[in-house]
């Protein structure tokens, strides 16, 4: 038998065995390392190292913002239409792992060109790694709701795939910049690049199996129809109004973290990846323990108590004056953010059962579509947060480490009290959240 031959005829009917869903989890590595990877550094590579003015590399980086929105409703829908003798989600998984690794490698291994060249070069790399990125990414996404079917089910198997995403994390923030001192930027894209390959052909093969039965056909849906239907979910509109108010907070934290460090604790810039350590290191075992809530309770119970958790642990940055402090504080906020992590996905999966009870079709591809379209709202309302912040404390970058004294209380209220208003949205948004039991 060929390989498409065995890929055709793979098919799960029962609850997926350990050695799957470690395999299916693998896959949060390289795609958490890979997006990591790129919005920390790649505006700093194309404009400190290549010399491309920062005006330019924005309007490029808008333009690969949108194009990101834009594709997850796109390709969710086609996913949810088209069927092939492999199934729904694998072939576009497939067929799209080999051109997301190798647009990400030449995204730090551009030829010697000009200005506009690097420019042009960008463009096209960048935009070849967003389709292929939504491609992959999304339908492993949309996978999730269909291997595992039970929240019991969910709650232990997405424990592994978040352990992996972290890790992921950790990597892209922390071992990047080691890479590229050490070996260049090529020889880190090769490095990671490599990684990334290996993690994500284990994962396909040991743990991307759908399922026997074949899913209610949605081909017959307009995408009118389908957008109708997905907007007018009495448990995904307040989910995904919560989803999007969750990850603004996060944005904001992780993009305040820089100038907390430095200007409201007066500590080396190196210190900030001690109290991100401190989040990450913490998430990981939270994540099993928020598993054990959500088994034993019900996803909107487990979530409105992490989104609390996480509420009262971001406001205590308000007050530490050392990093150490700043760090335990941090040790509480990994505590919430594991749940978070764990826990959003289990109940947008909650919604998509629903969904198809209802409707008599399986749309995963659709509500993870729209979901990431709307949570890329995070990116802009944190920028705006910050440019806000900064601009009315009186900072002022000219002015090094002696800054107004406004401006550590703007820099506390930025990494504290704002996270804190929009967790409080969302913990609203998940209470009117209407599915209370543990499984439909």
């Amino acid at each position: 038998m060929t390989l498409f031959g065995a890929l055709r005829d793979r098919r799960i009917d029962a609850a997926p065995p350990r050695a799957q869903t470690i395999a299916f989890g693998a896959s949060g590595f390289p795609t958490q390392l890979m997006a990591q990877t790129f919005s920390a550094f790649v505006v700093y590579f194309y404009v400190t190292h290549l010399g491309v003015p920062p005006g330019w590399v924005a309007a490029a980086m808008i333009a690969h913002g949108i194009l990101n929105a834009v594709l997850n409703p796109v390709v969710g829908a086609l996913s949810d239409r088209i069927r092939t003798p492999w199934g729904r989600r694998v072939p576009w998984i497939g067929l799209g792992i080999v051109p997301l690794v190798v647009a990400f490698a030449l995204v730090w291994m551009p030829p010697e060109l000009p200005v506009a060249g690097l420019i042009a070069w960008f463009l096209v790399v960048v935009a070849v790694y967003d389709i292929a990125f939504v491609v992959v990414v999304l339908n492993i996404s949309a996978l999730f709701p269909e291997i595992f079917r039970t929240t019991e089910e969910r709650a232990r198997g997405n424990v592994p795939r978040q352990i992996f995403a972290i890790l992921g994390m950790v990597l892209g923030t922390a071992g990047a910049p080691a890479l590229y001192g050490s070996m260049g930027w090529p020889g880190m894209a090769l490095v990671l690049g490599g990684v990334c390959l290996v993690l994500l052909v284990w994962s396909f093969l040991g743990g991307m199996v759908e399922r026997t039965v074949p899913e209610a056909a949605s081909e017959a849906m307009t995408w009118r129809r389908q957008l109708t239907l997905t907007f007018a979910n009495r448990a995904f509109v307040p989910y995904v109004l919560g989803s999007l108010c969750v990850q603004t907070s996060i944005a904001i934290i992780l993009a305040a973290l820089p100038f907390y460090v430095r200007y409201s604790l007066h500590a080396a810039e190196g210190e900030g990846s001690v109290l991100l350590g401190a989040i990450f290191v913490t998430a990981i075992p939270s994540i099993v323990l928020w598993s054990a809530v959500v088994r034993r309770t019900s996803p909107r119970t487990a979530l409105l108590w992490s989104v609390g958790v996480f509420g009262v642990a971001v406001l205590g940055y308000l007050l530490p004056t050392t990093v150490l402090a700043a760090a335990l504080v941090g040790i509480a906020v990994g505590v919430g953010i594991g749940g978070l992590l764990q826990l959003l996905e289990v109940m947008l999966a909650q919604i998509i059962d629903d969904d198809a009870v209802r409707t008599g079709h399986r749309r995963e591809g659709a509500y993870f579509g729209v979901n990431g379209f709307v949570v890329r709202g995070a990116v802009v309302v944190q920028a705006i947060v910050a440019a806000v912040v900064l601009t009315a404390s009186g900072f002022d970058a000219t002015l090094g480490d002696s800054q107004p004294d406004a401006v550590d209380g703007g820099i506390r209220v930025m990494v504290a009290v704002i996270p804190l208003v929009f967790t409080a949205l969302a913990w609203v948004c998940f209470w009117f959240y209407p599915i209370r039991t543990r499984d439909l």
